[in-house]
């Protein structure tokens, strides 16, 4: 018999280098709401798209990329 299970969503973010791994805030939040509840604490998620979701280590994964201080 199948079973099936709900993996956890991630929010991952590079803050200056640094990698940050964000908890989900709500299953009922889309990914642009989370990264718009997020952008309240890091404000450089205000210009960030959304990469994903991808699916690794029994995560569902989403990458937060910013283009502020990139040239080019």
């Amino acid at each position: 018999m199948l079973q099936t299970t709900n993996l956890p969503r991630v929010f991952l973010f590079d803050n200056n280098g640094v990698e940050l791994r964000l908890t989900d805030p709500s299953a009922t939040m889309n990914a642009d709401a989370v990264l718009h509840f997020y952008s309240n604490t890091y404000p450089l998620l205000t210009t960030a798209k959304i990469e994903g979701p991808e699916i690794k280590n029994d995560e569902v994964q989403y990458n937060f990329i910013t283009t502020i201080g990139t040239k080019g």
